[in-house]
């Protein structure tokens, strides 16, 4: 609690709120998430059955003509470790 240390704490406040204001970010997408995540762990779709269920459920997944359910979303964060802020939307 010095004079430079509370100077410090209202500028980073500032910038945060400038920053907030200028450059928001955009709310993730849970597919790109699972996207990045499978390439971080050099992962297939087959890798993803297990959570998501058949190999055409998993491409429907993936290609965003099917949602992702309460169920599938419990697994991923699960067996994959993917927080629950970034699969749901």
């Amino acid at each position: 609690n010095t004079e430079k240390g509370d100077e410090l704490d209202v500028l980073m406040l500032l910038v945060e709120k400038y920053e907030e204001e200028h450059y928001p970010i955009p709310p993730s997408d849970p597919i790109e998430a699972i996207k990045f995540l499978m390439e971080q762990k050099a992962l297939t779709r087959k890798d993803l059955e297990p959570y998501l269920g058949t190999r055409a459920r998993v491409s429907e997944v993936l290609n965003k003509k099917r949602s992702l359910t309460l169920p599938m979303i419990k697994r991923l964060h699960e067996g994959l470790n993917i927080p629950y802020n970034c699969l749901i939307a």
